[in-house]
């Protein structure tokens, strides 16, 4: 495993390398692995709490429906429909005439909001053989 593990890791330099194997050698008394398990503890939450938030971002700005309560793997493939949707109206050619007629952006959002989720709707209803 280690021979692997070095063959795919090219930029670690041979300090690194030793600084590794010294770190192993030393016997860690019970409570420097406690203090070491409850370091990473918090990293992990902090991780978690990062990602929930980001996750919580990104659920304010995707268009919802009120029956929506998306889990994360819901909200990000929802994401990349909402992503290829705003491509789309791009795209479009009447694009700027239909969606984008005020230039309160405010307006622009709710228009987009609602087409999405008409969108969405249309796609649901076809996927179910409608």
């Amino acid at each position: 495993h280690r021979s692997r593990k070095r063959g795919l890791k090219q930029d670690a330099s041979p300090s690194s390398e030793a600084a590794r194997k010294a770190r192993r050698k030393s016997p860690q008394s019970p409570e420097e692995l406690q203090v070491q398990r409850c370091l990473a503890n918090v990293r992990e939450r902090q991780r978690t709490e990062s990602l929930n938030e980001a996750f919580s971002q990104l659920r304010k700005i995707i268009p919802t429906l009120p029956s929506d309560k998306l889990s994360k793997i819901q909200t990000l493939k929802l994401a990349c429909r909402y992503i290829d949707f705003l491509f789309q109206i791009l795209r479009s050619d009447e694009a700027e005439m239909k969606y984008f007629p005020s230039s309160c952006s405010y307006m622009a959002h709710e228009r987009l909001s609602y087409a999405f989720s008409v969108w969405r709707m249309e796609g649901a209803w076809h996927m179910t053989g409608h």
